[in-house]
């Protein structure tokens, strides 16, 4: 379970961090200098929410291969590149018979729980017809076409689907906050429409000192600067900050003691800066924007630090990072301010312009799909011309033939009407004369024709 803490960062890096954890160093500090509970060696870290909607069944499946010793042993000579090409998925052959069925379990528990959203989604817009098989299409984490049995191309789509949501895991948190602050600010535009001009001056009012009963506060430390950490290791940690050692620092904040700050042990370090600003009891303060602070502050420190940008620190490049400028003599910090009027006209700018862009694509598609429906009228009437032409030509030969003394042929080249000579099924034989020189039946011989000049006594 060591390695689940890298869950939000990178899920190539899934199986490789178990065996940092399994190498760990301990902590040599003394823990009765800090200040409450220290953590309990052996102690299950209870790791923060991927935010995937398919986190539990992620969570279950390491949890299981875990428990495999062969699984475990090639995950010690595995490399970035192995997990990323799908090559450690194929070990998934050799694993114990118990560990597959239990895969093969939970592969058709989270099928019936996706088919459960798929239905209760479609039952809310009362649709009826589900196709589930072909709506399962749409999650890119498992084999839909092989429902019962988790197989290697199951974990090989696992590992890809959570690394590719996970990379876009902070672009998709900064465009939702964005939404939320231009609908709050919208909310708010709205409300003052509804009030008079004496009312709506007292709104005005309260929110300009709203804004500026905000922005006094005690001065923030530049993320990962050494005032800001000290104040850390005085504070949260309760140690003498004339003692303060970067690499104490690190591995006593390094909780689950797996080698690496992650994003979530480094987010953690700037709670107290935070709090300078935030305060969940004033009205002024809002929760939603501290979170979007905490992330600028991460980022920020991640740019900053982490060389090779696998979104993970080793103590290596905390201690390079400690002896650079920045650190010792760093730039003030600027905190998100409330939404002020520069951030109103940000916010709606970019707002028209994603409006500006979708309402080009619409246009662009209809435009698209009226040069389809016009190719295929053109299409259609070029065919119709063709059957024209082609009518009218039967129609002369039919006439040519006629011309000819050929009776005129049917589709299937029947004749339409009996040549001379012949005649119809059902009609009366043709009469002939006597004397005729039509052919008799066989077995009759024609008699000759009397004389008229014979006399008879």
């Amino acid at each position: 379970m060591k390695w689940l803490s890298v869950l939000p960062q990178q899920c190539i890096l899934l199986m490789t961090c178990l065996l940092m954890a399994l190498e760990a160093v301990p902590i040599d500090i003394d823990k009765t200098k800090v200040k409450g509970e220290g953590h309990v060696e052996g102690e299950k870290v209870e790791n923060p929410d991927t935010g995937l909607y398919y986190d539990e069944y992620l969570r279950q499946v390491i949890d299981v291969l875990e428990t495999d010793k062969h699984f475990r042993e090639k995950l010690q000579t595995a490399d970035i590149e192995e997990i990323k090409s799908g090559k450690l998925s194929r070990e998934l052959d050799l694993v114990s018979h118990h560990v597959r069925t239990r895969l093969d379990e939970l592969k058709r528990q989270e099928v019936a729980r996706l088919r459960m959203l798929i239905k209760a989604k479609m039952d809310s817009v009362q649709d009826t017809g589900i196709d589930h098989q072909a709506l399962l299409k749409q999650f890119e984490h498992l084999n839909h076409q092989n429902p019962d049995t988790f197989e290697p191309k199951d974990l090989d789509m696992l590992i890809k689907a959570a690394t590719s949501d996970l990379e876009n895991y902070d672009k998709t948190r900064h465009e939702e906050f964005k939404k939320y602050e231009m609908m709050k600010e919208h909310e708010r535009r709205e409300y003052l429409k509804t009030l008079d001009e004496e009312k709506r001056q007292r709104e005005e009012s309260k929110f300009e000192e709203m804004k500026k009963k905000h922005g006094d506060h005690p001065k923030v430390h530049h993320p990962g600067s050494k005032d800001q950490l000290k104040e850390v290791w005085e504070e949260a940690d309760g140690l003498d900050p004339n003692e303060f050692d970067p690499k104490t620092f690190f591995k006593l904040h390094d909780v689950n003691n797996d080698g690496f700050l992650d994003e979530q042990e480094l987010e953690a370090l700037f709670t107290k800066e935070l709090e300078k600003v935030y305060d969940p009891k004033n009205e002024e303060d809002d929760m939603v924007e501290m979170e979007e602070e905490r992330l600028r502050m991460r980022e920020h420190v991640m740019n900053e630090v982490d060389v090779n940008k696998d979104r993970l620190v080793t103590l290596e490049e905390f201690l390079r990072a400690t002896e650079k400028k920045e650190f010792l003599e760093p730039d003030s910090w600027e905190v998100m301010r409330m939404c002020s009027k520069c951030n109103i006209r940000y916010y709606y700018h970019h707002s028209n312009q994603e409006t500006k862009r979708r309402e080009d694509e619409l246009r662009k598609k209809a435009e698209d799909l009226q040069k389809q429906k016009e190719e295929l009228q053109r299409q259609h009437d070029q065919l119709q011309a063709q059957k024209q032409e082609l009518q009218q030509v039967v129609k002369q030969m039919e006439q040519k033939k006629l011309q000819q003394g050929n009776p005129p042929a049917g589709p299937a080249g029947e004749l339409k009407f009996p040549p001379p000579g012949e005649h119809k099924v059902g009609d009366a034989a043709p009469k002939h004369p006597a004397g005729g020189d039509q052919p008799l039946p066989p077995g009759h011989v024609q008699e000759p024709a009397a004389r008229t000049d014979q006399v008879h006594p």
